[in-house]
Order: structure tokens, then C-alpha cells, then sequence
């Protein structure tokens, strides 16, 4: 079995996490992460539409795609 590094990411939060937070401290917390990867998704979300000059045409044109695979 191979083991892994820990990200940098984590070795962070692992610092962080040592103290004892209360509850509130948590939640602020986890609000703080779910905000920041919500932003970062966002941005590249932003980033394929203008590279692939979506629109809202294009919206409309997935959701009436039928991608599943034929049963037999």
C-alpha cells in the first residue's frame, strides 16, 4: 500500500484545527472554505464561458440534450 503526502492544504488546516474552536468559531470556518472554493469555482466557471463564448442559448440547448445510453 502506497502512502500519501499531505497536501499543504491540509498540513494548514491540521495547525488550525489543533486548538479547540467552539461551535460558532466551526461554522465561521467551514463558511470561510465553502465561500472560497465557491469563488474559485465561479471564476473558472466564468473562465469556460467567455473562452467558449457560451451563452444562455447554450443552457437551453444542454438541457434538452438526451445523453443517455440506449438500453438493449
Amino acid at each position: 500500500m502506497q502512502t500519501k503526502k499531505l497536501s499543504n492544504l491540509q498540513l494548514e488546516l491540521l495547525k488550525v484545527f489543533s486548538y479547540q474552536l467552539n461551535n460558532q468559531q466551526l461554522v465561521d470556518i467551514k463558511k470561510l472554505l465553502t465561500n472560497y472554493f465557491s469563488e474559485q469555482a465561479t471564476k473558472e466557471m466564468d473562465k469556460l464561458w467567455d473562452e467558449n463564448k457560451w451563452d444562455n442559448e447554450t443552457m437551453t440547448e444542454w438541457t434538452n440534450e438526451h445523453l443517455k445510453t440506449p438500453y438493449q
